[in-house]
């Protein structure tokens, strides 16, 4: 099994709200709002390799909008953010989110405030044209104790205060602990989602990962109404390897049940960014996939 997302992830860097009845027409957007992307990690071999070649053929396959994983020292594979985003332009691309994994490095407690070194973050993602500041990851050490993680919570409330003084919004993308891992019953993304202002704080819903949690994504979107976003668009297989059950596979190949899923986002999720993320690719390259990928999305009236 390829490296998972969540182990690249980590290598590098209260009540419940019930279902509620609401009409769906309150959280459909235009789809003229919507867009499909893909997330670089997918490919991320051939980013490392040649960034700008991969780009031109994303491009030539059809993708208009690319989600980065990939800022360090104020670049974004190698290029300062003016220069990236004109990179993307001449291709006719644009990057309206990208990941960045807000950590302890990010918030000084003493000042209450955040460090140079996520303004900066905030700073690049804006000259660069984002939408959303996504952090894709929550360290263990801020989630050990149910009050823990909702203190934490109040530090990504005022990242979405930052990132709206320019015209963005901070979110927060799941793997899978945030659905194993339960304090009193209430599980980590419960508390997440209930100690977040979704005015300041949107969420991407992964819908693949959290299978590996035990839970399902059709179940989370119609109990989380409107709140979602920015979707990952990601279908599951069982693994043959690795350290997980499941592992990601071409788009209706698999398990989730994807169009259900993302037409329920489009409809009563809120959702405005479907982003194609595929990070297994059982003996197919990984160019090839997320090609595959975007033709399926064609298919089903995602464009």
């Amino acid at each position: 099994m390829n490296q998972s997302r969540r182990t690249f992830i980590k290598s590098s860097a209260l009540a419940v709200a019930g279902a509620s009845i609401f009409s769906e027409s309150i959280f459909a957007l235009p789809k003229s709002m919507q867009l499909v992307g893909v997330q670089l990690y997918s490919i991320r071999e051939d980013m490392e390799k040649d960034p700008l070649a991969t780009l031109k053929l994303l491009s030539k396959m059809g993708y208009k909008y690319v989600e980065h994983a990939n800022y360090y020292e104020r670049k974004f594979y190698g290029y300062p953010a003016k220069e990236f985003k004109k990179v993307l332009a001449d291709l006719g691309m644009s990057m309206p989110s990208g990941h960045t994994v807000m950590g302890k490095q990010h918030w000084d407690a003493s000042k209450k405030d955040f460090t140079d070194l996520w303004k900066y973050t905030v700073e690049d993602a804006a000259i660069a044209g984002q939408q959303f500041v996504i952090s894709p990851w929550l360290d263990e050490s801020l989630r050990k104790t149910s009050d823990d993680l909702k203190r934490y919570m109040e530090v990504f409330n005022k990242s979405g205060e930052l990132c709206k003084k320019s015209g963005m919004k901070f979110g927060y993308h799941n793997h899978h602990f945030e659905f194993a891992e339960k304090f009193e019953g209430v599980s980590v993304y419960d508390i997440i989602l209930s100690n977040t202002d979704p005015k300041l704080v949107m969420q991407q819903l992964d819908i693949g990962n959290l299978y590996n949690g035990g839970a399902k994504a059709i179940d989370v979107v119609k109990k989380w109404p409107g709140r979602f976003e920015s979707m990952h668009v990601k279908d599951e297989i069982v693994s043959n390897g690795g350290h997980e059950k499941y592992e990601s596979t071409v788009l209706g190949a698999g398990i989730v049940g994807v169009k259900e899923v993302i037409e329920l986002g489009r409809k009563s999720g809120g959702t405005i960014h479907f982003i194609i993320e595929q990070e297994s690719y059982q003996g197919k390259t990984a160019l090839d996939s997320v090609k595959e990928d975007l033709a399926v999305m064609s298919k089903w009236g995602f464009k």
